[in-house]
């Protein structure tokens, strides 16, 4: 009977269809690593490199429980002939619907009135009363990464907001272009146009540290930098010094170069910046949907099929 190892909690109606399908579901309660697995549901947090796939020697699928993978030494595994899979698609609206959360949020210090409100102070309206915003409607929305997740932001901009999007991609996305009149364009031309820019690329060694000094010393004084893909492609050092030098004007991030730490100059801005746990999948629909695809690729994998999902190196 095979074994698969699954994270603690998982939703009771997958844990059901793996044991239907004759697996043995073994619940991991603390961090350590499976000894004797032939399949292993894991989650970001999960570090799986090539020291601990050989304490399993029996292991036959990573099942990753996000789209990234950087968890995962994916080398390592396809050396052992192991096969690692991901979860994407399921994801990609809500992410895009907490992106513009953020956006939202930072552009309209929804998060400093809601606190405001809260300790008694309610400012009389005047034209120029505290907490002026500025309108997301009709602004330039920059997105470095326009893949699913990018796209859906774009949409959500353009379709909601008519905001002209510009885009930075490994390619170019040509349904993007045609059906919401994207614009390809330089990285520089990017950082020099975009009211608000949001990252949606994957954490590469080319996308590491992507925005840093030179690349907010370039981007106007009054755009904002929302990052909801991963933390380590903004150096938060750097960003820091940015929003304190007004060199930028706030910035909204779901991820964090050092999760769980954050930047204690991050943690000191309270009214420029909105930060938000790692949560841009975290609807119930969305992570019950996560959970399935991923069982769906050990039944797969196990079953002797391939996997829906499979995560290559390029």
């Amino acid at each position: 009977m095979p074994t698969v190892y699954v994270p603690s909690p998982f939703p009771a109606r997958e844990v059901e269809r793996l044991r239907t399908a004759g697996h043995d579901v073994r619940e991991r309660r603390d961090g350590t690593p499976p000894r004797n697995a032939d399949a292993w549901i894991c989650l970001l947090s999960d570090r799986v490199d090539a020291s601990i796939m050989d304490g399993i020697p029996g292991l036959r699928i990573l099942a990753n429980v996000a789209v990234g993978y950087e968890n995962i030494d994916v080398d390592a595994a396809m050396q052992r002939d192991v096969i690692v899979t991901n979860t994407p698609d399921v994801l990609t609206e809500s992410t895009a619907d907490l992106t513009f959360g953020l956006i939202l949020g930072v552009l309209r210090h929804v998060v400093e009135a809601d606190r405001a409100v809260r300790s008694g102070i309610f400012p009389v309206w005047g034209l120029d009363q505290p907490l002026i915003g500025a309108d997301a409607y009709g602004r330039t929305l920059g997105i470095f990464g326009l893949g699913r997740i990018g796209t859906a932001v774009a949409r959500r901009g353009h379709l909601g907001f008519r905001m002209p999007v510009i885009y930075v991609n490994q390619g170019r996305n040509v349904a993007a272009e045609e059906q919401l009149g994207a614009e390809h364009v330089s990285f520089e031309e990017l950082l020099v146009c975009s009211d608000v820019l949001c990252i949606h690329a994957p954490l590469t060694d080319e996308t590491r540290h992507r925005f840093g000094r030179d690349a907010f010393a370039r981007m106007k004084p009054s755009a904002v930098l929302i990052n909801v893909a991963r933390g380590p492609l903004v150096d938060e050092a750097a960003l820091v010094d940015a929003l304190r030098n007004g060199e930028i004007a706030g910035a909204g991030l779901d991820v964090f170069e050092d999760e769980p730490v954050v930047h204690p100059g991050l943690l000191e801005m309270t009214d420029r910046v909105v930060l938000t746990p790692h949560i841009g999948s975290a609807t119930r629909e969305t992570r019950d949907a996560m959970a399935a695809l991923a069982v769906d690729n050990v039944l797969a994998v196990l079953g002797g099929q391939p996997p829906l999902t499979l995560v290559r190196r390029s």
